[in-house]
């Protein structure tokens, strides 16, 4: 107990004699025998208080039941009375603490005033205490009590009350609180001297009687007890135990311990930090408590034995630095008998104070840890500051020991068992006072000689200043070998009682009773001493005891039955060994079984603490397990898998095989084959989902989805309970593993918490394949991925491999790193992997390495691969740039239990995907056996070839375990060099096999021959089952430590949601057997994807940018302000633009997440975004140059038009003043203005031809005629009958040059059979990118013709017919088999004629609007009305002009807007419309959806023949819709907006011109100069188009200002009112429309087409370097590839087909058929596609063959019949599916 325990039990003593005496008095009332059972209750719970302190009335009362016989009682009433009682003294005494001081809240006074919480708040002042930091005076006591006792209390405050542990608040840990409360509300009771007395009472001096009737003190150890409390000197025993507290306080702050509440956490200490990457031998106090953590967790021994660097290298200096010979031997060198401050702790007192401070996690793991190195265990363990001893049973759980004994026929017999279960003799050691002798040298010496398993006197470190130690009991076994040289012949546990046995009678009584043998060590024997009564007892009982006497020279002598002596003095240790081994052997063999010692027993024992029973968590958490544990009672293990376990076990491998036989499709008959495996795969599905969940697993469900605290401890509970009950069943099936069948059997036996995971992912997976959750799920089944996230979150691993099955559980791990990911958010990854041969010790590494705990006997070695993340602390995080280490081990390569079956591809399955899984892989090589290594290198490289092929590249360390001699130089330089040696030839040799190109390893793989292998020295330092792990080999893990580390920070992370494609990618292609050619990089499939749509944004700024430049430039050019561009002013307009799309650039490729991978592009895209930005001011400046030379054209009938113009003004102006001098009515004004119009038009355009509509196919015709002189037919009837866009094969447009019959062996053509010969799909697609690119140059040409500006002439048809002429002719001419007939030549340019005709004629229209002076005239006429009115009503010549400049400003306004509106309208598109805003594989997408939606079989056919075609016309659709809904609310306002600015420019221009003019003192013609110069930036306006008015009278420039302004908003209100969805591509030029800038965005990409099915490739880039491809291929029907010799297309899909070695076709121009899964070697327009094997169900195109299969087969003139026939399967796809995989695949 501490002092305040002690204290408050005196009081609670003398409290309770008052109350006996009340009662012996009068009759006992009810409340007085409540009130004493209270008390009862409290003095039980100030013995064992909770570790967290009274908390509730129901931990109160649960203890108070706990400990009462008889019947149950409701205790909590006894303590509330007990309260009422005292409650006037206490109110009192809270009074005077609350008035006088300022005070912080800690508890509330609820119910008994005793539950505490550490919120802070403002309660009453009667509830408030303070009690911590408060300085106790007399004042403040003298109203308590009396001022006799004042003294005594403060001082015992300021001692005990006034330090840590009470002390400081914030610090203080519950327990604390608890013992101070209970102490401060006893004092505030005390009425006696005799009651204060027993605050100076030391806890060694108190003992109570049985039932705590007596108390009784000592006035010094060893003498006569002082009854009723009488104390000759309190402050002697205060002071006493003060200075034991303060030593241990004195150790704990040297620890950095110095706050009680501190608890080490198993996850902290797991963590990855900066120091556990240090190998020290030495360090500062402070550290050594994580630098003993990270020597244990690696096994290492020498844990115990590192130095302090505060005293390693102290030496104490003397005050005497005199060199004379006056020196007094006898002063200077006398003895000193007080202990140096600068001692270094003592090793015990660090690992005691770890063990005290850690949770009950990292106490597990630290007992387990020390078994490992063979050290003694602590099995009871007193507080060090209550002096309760603990028995931490639950420490011992995870411990197994193993031992071979010999049975009656000599035979060696191996037996495992968990070591709380073992029943074996124990033997206790303990002393009486002080020895010379070591009792645990002495214990050594039995076990194991060669190493201290229990830490004694002379062990390096050890000191005289021990303070933790004392009274602890620690706990070795020793396991027999089965050998000759075995000191025992069975396995013996040997406790260890440390310090004098006389002073901790309780663990001495525990000892005695559950010994086999008690070994007593004493100097010899004295009738006076206290110790000799309990000798003298042990000597009595049955049980065997053994003296030891330091003092005795006798030799080993049995005085009676089982009582033996032996002396030390003069005798070695071997002897002495020799001596008491035979006694204790002697006494084992005599005691027979019943004497026998099991470790759970020791929980039975009274007045200990078990760790198991009191955490509340701990217990409810093996509650748990136990529950779940009792459905297995009586199963014959064999059998328990299949009964509890039904969905991983024959349905899953069932599935297994069907997945590889989907995937490895060896018939020709492919896609039915597909599809009847999958519909077999599903109802495997819903036959797990019909199983029923077993009571086992619903219970585990329960228990895991639950957030109590306790899941933790009830997942460590169930692994070790299922442990336990497997293992024998195991050890007895490995008895006999030699015969086969027992394989079989053990993988049926084997039952642990990875079989209970898989079952969840067993369920999610069915459940997720029929998308609906079992009935028996308690829980909605989206919801178990989350649950084995947060395990691995918390440390457990997860299965990524089902050893079982040899499969990967695809479904379940992808959702379960999707889970990790919405948890860890944007985490990095580094991926460690393993790989080995079996029992090489891989498994063993990890757990030394990393603290984790994967199963590494001989019983459960590891099957299939495990992940488990490694935390990383924000240190490292931030220095290496990963946030987890997540570790994979795997099964070993060549394993026993995979006898019979094909080993090999095995093994290269499991090689290839854990080193393509991670970016380091630990290379596992054991011993120097040449043949061995030369299996496992073979293995290894082929593996890292195939990472070479599929641009993986991972990195490796070879591990050479269990070498002989690892510090021999030479010979680790001639390992290394062999090594080298032996890879390269490994690789050239598998290089051939795997097609690729390398002559060394390093060609492969860059490796580091001198730090990149690593040799290990042998696990063991000596011979199991005794020996202890080699401290060197920890050394070596320690390296190979960093060696990663180093490797890591140098190694590409692996961002969370990248690892779930990884896995994904290695699987589908592993399963396919061919791997690189199957392999389908997702991860850099997504980062290109993700490039592409940044390289689209960064062209289209460009763009835009060029759009804005070249409207400027627009502008000038028809102003008359510029004569010439240049490429070099283009260039400095976009620099800028360019500048910053640079800057964009160089930040995404260095600080996206994906920048590793990306940077392989980095300068590709750069030179393309350079390539593009020339092109696009070349043809800038072609455009641009194009218009200044349709300038002067233009400007001839812009001045025709003008001069007609300015021609009615002055004849309206005339005439106007002819009538003002009349006074005619308003009426007749215009009368007279109608007859003057009409005259004035007619006699204007007498002499002027009208432009008459046009007729394109007309001037066609007469241009064809004249080609081809036998035309008959009307081109138009031609035209509208047949369209060249639409044909499926251009056979009949052709004729062949050479004849030839090699399409007779053909196995699929497009052929039209009529004359026996056909064009090649290569023919096919060659005249179909001819006719594509035709239209887009004749789409080009039409667009520079600028027919809106200059008008129409035939001599346009013409060069179009001569454009097409040329190109066919240049087709002809290369190297092609066929000749284009005439009638493709006229059908081309008929159909190109007809797209055309529309965009011709509506730009005619609009030329002759403009020009044809009758039309043009006639639009003017209320114009000039107004014009003529203002001056018939003599308007001022300045209001006059202002009029006219603002109506020949109108059409100028309205194009300015139109032009600018659209453009910003593109710039919103490529944001906000949800198809345009991407790159090309998502507008794809939604080209896609549209046409499903539509259903439009004419224009699929349009999509699958001209993709290119379609997609301009998608997005001509696209706008004109975003532009129809979007009208109101983003069209309009846009207009308006540029409207207000050109309203604000133009009066501002107006305003500035009017300063100008009148600083200058400038004329009219000054004014109008300035005015359009202000404007030619943003509006084709100029002093030519006012060249005909006369305005030289205008000088009133202020009015003319004023005008404008006026007029303007009428010129402005007529333009808004003409705004609608009609009128505004009808006001566009063509060039000038929305879609335009985005078809030029779009188009410019890769169109090449898939040679089999004709998808086009999605790249963003034209003549992009990587190889074709796209996001899902279609049935090569849809081309109209066909089987040979019949009429039944193919439903073969081009993904499927590849991974069937066994199809064939024959390529183009080749008498040599190819393989499909070969097909890159068919021919260039081949190898330039990656098509891998991908067997997805892609249900878009087979919804649309079932949907239009009449359709095709109508426009192939062909069935799907035959081999051809459509699968059952294709016809359930909806429409819905369809789109759903759009969304998918996009």
């Amino acid at each position: 107990m501490t002092a305040s325990q002690t204290i408050t039990m005196v009081v609670l003593q003398t409290y309770q004699a008052e109350l006996l005496k009340e009662a012996a008095n009068s009759v006992p009332s009810k409340r007085l025998l409540e009130a004493l059972g209270g008390l009862c209750v409290l003095k039980r719970l100030v013995c064992q208080p909770s570790s967290k302190g009274l908390t509730s009335s129901k931990e109160v009362s649960r203890a108070a039941q706990s400990s009462a016989s008889g019947h149950q009682v409701d205790y909590s009433k006894y303590i509330r009375d007990f309260h009422q009682l005292n409650r006037s003294v206490m109110r009192h005494w809270l009074e005077q603490m609350a008035v006088r001081h300022e005070v912080v809240i800690l508890i509330y006074m609820k119910e008994l005033g005793l539950r505490l919480n550490t919120k802070k708040s403002v309660i009453s002042p009667i509830q408030r205490i303070t009690y911590l930091g408060v300085v106790w005076d007399s004042t403040t006591m003298q109203s308590c009590l009396p001022p006799a006792h004042i003294e005594s209390i403060l001082k015992a405050l300021r001692i005990v009350l006034c330090n840590p542990p009470f002390e400081p608040l914030e610090e203080v840990p519950e327990k604390f609180l608890t013992d101070k409360t209970v102490f401060l509300l006893a004092i505030s009771t005390l009425k006696r001297v005799g009651d204060l007395q027993a605050l100076s009472v030391a806890p060694s001096f108190l003992e109570f009687e049985p039932c705590m009737a007596k108390a009784f003190l000592y006035s010094r150890p060893g003498k006569e007890e002082n009854k009723d409390f009488g104390v000759s000197s309190p402050d002697q025993y205060l002071n006493q135990a003060m200075t034991e507290e303060t030593t241990i306080q004195h150790l704990l702050n040297r620890l950095n311990l110095e706050s009680r509440h501190y608890i080490l956490r198993a996850a902290d200490v797991l963590q990855l930090t900066e120091h556990s990457l240090q190998s020290c031998e030495s360090c500062a106090d402070e550290e050594l408590i994580q630098t003993f953590l990270q020597k244990l967790l690696m096994m290492n021994y020498r844990a115990r034995y590192i130095n302090t660097t505060n005293v390693q290298d102290h030496i104490q200096q003397t005050d005497n630095d005199s060199l004379e010979d006056e020196g007094d031997i006898f002063k200077e060198m006398s003895f000193c008998s007080e202990i140096s401050k600068t001692d270094s702790l003592h090793p015990m007192d660090v690992q005691m104070a770890v063990f005290h401070y850690a949770d009950g996690f990292l106490k597990q793991l630290m007992v387990t840890k020390l078994s490992q190195c063979q050290y003694a265990l602590p099995l009871l363990v007193p507080d060090p500051f209550t002096k309760q001893i603990d028995f931490p049973l639950w420490t011992f759980r995870q411990i197994n020991k193993s031992w071979k004994v010999k049975n009656t026929n000599n035979e060696s017999i191996s037996q495992m068992q968990p070591i709380c279960k073992a029943q074996t003799p124990m033997v206790s050691f303990f002393r009486f006072g002080s020895v010379s002798s070591s009792k645990s040298l002495l214990m050594n010496s039995l076990i194991n000689e060669k190493h201290n398993t229990f830490f004694h006197r002379n062990c390096p470190g050890s000191s005289t200043s021990r303070v933790l130690m004392d009274g602890v009991v620690e706990i070795a076994w020793y396991c027999p070998s089965g050998k000759n040289t075995d000191k025992f012949t069975e396995c013996v546990a040997f406790c260890n009682l440390h310090g004098d046995a006389e002073e901790h009678e309780k663990q001495l009584q525990i000892l005695t009773e559950m010994a086999t043998v008690n070994v007593v060590l004493l100097s010899q024997l004295d009738r006076n001493d206290k110790s000799t009564t309990m000798i003298q007892n042990l000597y009595r009982n049955r049980k065997p005891l053994i003296c030891l006497f330091t003092e005795d020279m006798s030799p080993l002598t049995n005085t009676r039955i089982g009582k033996y002596k032996i002396g030390l003095k003069g005798k070695n240790q071997s002897a002495v060994s020799e001596e008491l081994r035979k006694a204790i052997n002697t006494c084992i063999s005599s005691s027979g079984p019943s004497f026998t010692f099991r470790l759970e027993d020791v929980s039975k024992c009274s007045d200990i603490i078990v760790d198991e029973e009191a955490d509340d968590e701990c217990r409810k958490g093996r509650e748990a397990a136990q529950q779940l544990m009792s459905l297995l009672k009586n199963k014959n293990v064999i059998e328990i898998k299949e009964s509890f376990l039904p969905c991983q076990g024959k349905l899953w491998h069932q599935w297994c095989q069907k997945n590889k036989e989907l995937h490895r499709p060896q018939v020709n008959d492919i896609e039915k084959k597909i599809s009847q495996t999958r519909t077999d795969m599903l109802e495997i599905r819903q036959q797990q989902h019909k199983s029923d969940i077993s009571e086992f697993m619903k219970l585990f469900i329960i228990q895991i989805s639950s957030h109590a605290a306790n899941k933790m401890f009830f997942l460590k509970w169930l692994g070790i309970l299922l442990d336990e009950y497997t293992s024998k069943d195991v050890s007895d099936l490995h008895h006999k593993y030699d015969k086969k069948k027992m394989s079989k059997e053990l993988q049926a036996a084997a039952f642990g918490l990875e079989h209970i995971m898989r079952e969840i992912g067993q369920i999610y997976e069915s459940c997720s394949s029929v998308n609906n959750s079992m009935e028996d799920l308690q829980l909605n089944f989206s919801s178990l991925p989350g649950l084995a996230a947060e395990l691995m979150i918390s440390g457990f691993p997860l299965e990524l491999m089902d050893g079982d099955a040899a499969h990967v559980p695809l479904i379940w791990i992808s959702a379960v790193l999707d889970e990790l990911m919405q948890k860890l958010e944007k985490q990095r990854v580094f991926v460690l992997s393993v790989l080995g041969i079996e029992s090489s010790g891989k498994s063993t590494m990890l757990n030394a390495m990393f603290g984790l705990q994967f199963a590494v006997s001989a019983g459960r070695c590891t099957r299939g691969a495990f992940m488990q993340l490694v935390q990383v602390s924000d240190k490292i995080k931030a220095q290496m740039n990963f946030d987890y280490i997540l570790v994979v081990d795997t099964e070993g390569l060549r394993a026993l239990e995979l006898a019979g079956r094909s080993t090999r591809h095995h093994d290269n399955e499991l090689a290839t995907f854990v080193i393509g899984f991670a970016n380091l892989t630990l290379i596992n090589i054991f011993g120097e056996n040449p043949s061995e290594m030369q299996d496992i290198l073979q293995i290894v490289v082929q593996a890292f070839l195939r990472m070479k092929n599929v641009r993986l590249y991972p990195s490796c360390v070879f591990v050479h375990q269990n070498v002989s001699d690892v510090t021999a130089k030479e010979k680790n330089l001639e390992g290394r060099t062999q090594l080298q040696k032996t890879l390269d030839e490994i690789t050239k040799l598998t290089a051939k096999e795997e097609m690729c190109d390398a002559e060394y390893f390093n060609d492969v793989i860059e490796l580091d021959i001198q730090n990149d292998v690593k040799y290990f020295t042998q696990l063991w330092e000596g011979s199991p089952p005794m020996a202890p792990p080699n401290p060197n080999y920890c050394e070596n893990i320690q390296e190979l430590k960093e060696c990663i580390i180093s490797h890591a920070s140098k190694s590409d992370k692996i961002m969370l949601k990248d690892l779930k494609n990884r896995v994904k990618d290695l699987w589908e292609a592993l399963l396919n057997e061919r791997f690189v050619f199957s392999f389908r990089n997702s991860v850099e499939i997504s980062a290109y994807r993700k490039l592409e749509t940044k390289y689209s944004k960064w062209s289209w700024s460009l763009r835009s940018a060029m759009m804005d430049i070249e409207n400027k430039l627009y502008n000038k050019i028809d102003n008359d302000a510029i004569h010439e561009v240049e490429e070099n002013d283009l260039q400095i307009e976009l620099k800028n633009t360019s500048e910053e799309v640079k800057k964009s650039m160089s930040e995404f490729f260095e600080k996206d997440t994906d920048a590793a991978l990306l940077i392989q592009w980095k300068t590709l895209f750069n030179i393309k975004i350079k390539e593009l930005q020339e092109n696009i001011v070349r043809e800038t400046k072609r455009k641009l140059n194009g218009i200044l030379q349709q300038r002067d054209l233009k400007k001839k009938i812009d001045a025709q038009r003008t001069h007609h113009e300015n021609t009615l003004y002055e004849m309206s102006k005339e005439f106007a003043l002819k009538l003002k001098e009349k006074t005619n009515p308003k009426e007749t004004f215009r009368k007279e203005f109608d007859l003057f119009w009409k005259q004035s038009v007619i006699k204007i355009t007498r002499d002027i031809p009208a432009i008459k509509d046009i007729d394109i196919f007309r001037d066609v015709r007469k241009l064809l005629i004249e080609i081809y002189e036998s035309i008959q037919v009307d081109p138009w009837q031609q035209c509208q009958e047949y369209n060249i866009f639409t044909v499926w094969s251009y056979c009949e447009y052709v004729k062949f040059k050479n004849p030839t019959k090699r399409w007779i062996r053909e196995a699929y053509r497009t052929d039209k059979e009529k004359f026996g010969q056909t064009l090649s799909q290569k023919d096919e697609d060659q005249i179909r990118s001819l006719v594509t690119d035709v239209v887009q140059q004749t789409d080009k040409m039409i667009q520079s013709f600028n027919i809106s500006k200059v008008g129409y002439n035939n001599s346009r048809i013409q060069q179009i017919i001569d454009y097409i002429r040329r190109r066919v002719q240049q087709h002809e001419n290369a190297q092609v088999k066929y000749v284009f007939k005439n009638e493709f030549f006229t059908d081309l340019v008929l159909s190109i004629c007809k797209r055309a005709n529309k965009m011709i004629t509506d730009q005619h229209k609009t030329f002759r609007e403009a020009n044809d002076p009758v039309i043009y005239l006639e639009k003017k006429r209320n114009e000039y009305n107004s014009i003529f009115q203002k001056y018939c009503h003599g308007a001022a010549s300045a209001a006059i002009f202002g009029a006219i400049i603002c109506q020949k400003l109108k059409k100028a306004i309205e194009q300015s807007v139109y032009k600018k509106c659209a453009s910003d309208l593109t710039e919103e598109m490529r944001t906000n419309c949800s198809s345009l805003n991407g790159n090309r594989s998502k507008l794809e997408k939604y080209i896609l959806k549209t046409l499903a939606e539509e259903e439009d079989f004419v224009k699929y056919t349009d999509y699958l023949n001209y993709p290119k075609q379609h997609l301009k016309s998608f997005i001509k659709d696209e706008v004109s819709q975003y532009i129809t809904d979007k009208f109101s609310v983003s069209v309009l306002p846009k207009m308006k907006e540029n409207i207000t600015f050109l309203q604000h420019k133009i009066n501002e221009a107006a305003h500035e011109s009017t300063e100008h003019v009148q600083e200058t003192g400038g004329d009219v013609g000054l004014w109008l100069k300035h005015f359009t110069q202000q404007l030619s930036d943003v509006l084709i306006f100029s002093e030519q188009d006012l060249s005909g008015v006369k305005h030289n009278d205008v000088d009133d420039f202020k009015l003319l200002e004023e005008v404008i302004g006026k007029e303007l908003n009428a010129v402005m209100s007529d333009i808004s009112s003409s705004f609608n969805t009609k009128t505004f591509p009808a006001n566009l030029d063509y060039k000038d429309r929305p879609y335009e800038p985005l078809n030029d965005l779009f188009s410019q990409c890769c169109w090449v087409q898939c040679p089999f099915c004709r998808a086009t490739c999605t790249n963003t880039i034209e003549n992009h370097d990587e190889d074709h491809s796209v996001p899902f291929h279609r049935s090569i029907g849809l081309s109209g590839i066909h089987y040979n010799n019949t009429s039944n297309l193919s439903t073969h899909i081009c993904t499927s087909a590849v991974a069937n070695s066994n199809l064939y076709f024959y390529p183009v121009e080749s008498d040599d058929k190819v393989s499909w899964s070969e097909y890159r070697r068919a021919g260039a327009e081949y190898e330039k596609w990656s098509i891998t094997p991908d067997l997805s169900e892609l249900p878009y195109w087979k919804w649309f063959v079932c949907r239009f299969q009449k359709d095709l087969e109508k426009y192939y003139n062909k069935t799907f019949g035959g081999q051809g026939e459509i699968p059952d399967e294709w016809r359930k796809y909806t429409k819905q599916d369809a789109f759903e995989s759009l969304d998918k695949y996009f």
